[in-house]
């Protein structure tokens, strides 16, 4: 079964989460030290971080749009004001929904 657009759209978005994860994790104890320790590390790291949360909203929103999902709940209300839980949360709800007809531009949706 090939994948459709917001499948892969939700990959994305979900390496995108891990990688948020794995640069949160090199804030943490035992790695805080070494990356602290050097500005250069602590500033990519921090970059990588920002870089990687605001990819993975990105790939999110863009997931459930096509989806035929509502954007803002799902990139503001899960994503955003859960983070990282939500996130995750929301890509496997939105991995559960059948994506809902496409409507051509300029249409109105039904319901």
């Amino acid at each position: 079964m090939p994948e459709s657009s917001a499948q892969r759209a939700f990959a994305a978005s979900a390496f995108a989460l891990m990688l948020a994860l794995v640069c949160l994790g090199q804030f943490l104890p035992p790695f805080a030290e070494t990356t602290l320790g050097s500005t250069p590390r602590t500033v990519l790291t921090a970059g990588a971080l920002g870089l990687a949360v605001l990819l993975h909203w990105v790939y999110l929103g863009i997931g459930a749009r096509r989806a035929g999902q509502s954007v803002g709940f799902w990139v503001g209300g899960m994503g955003v004001m859960l983070f990282p839980l939500g996130g995750a949360a929301a890509l496997v709800l939105l991995g559960w929904v059948r994506p809902a007809a496409v409507v051509p531009a300029g249409l109105p949706r039904a319901g």
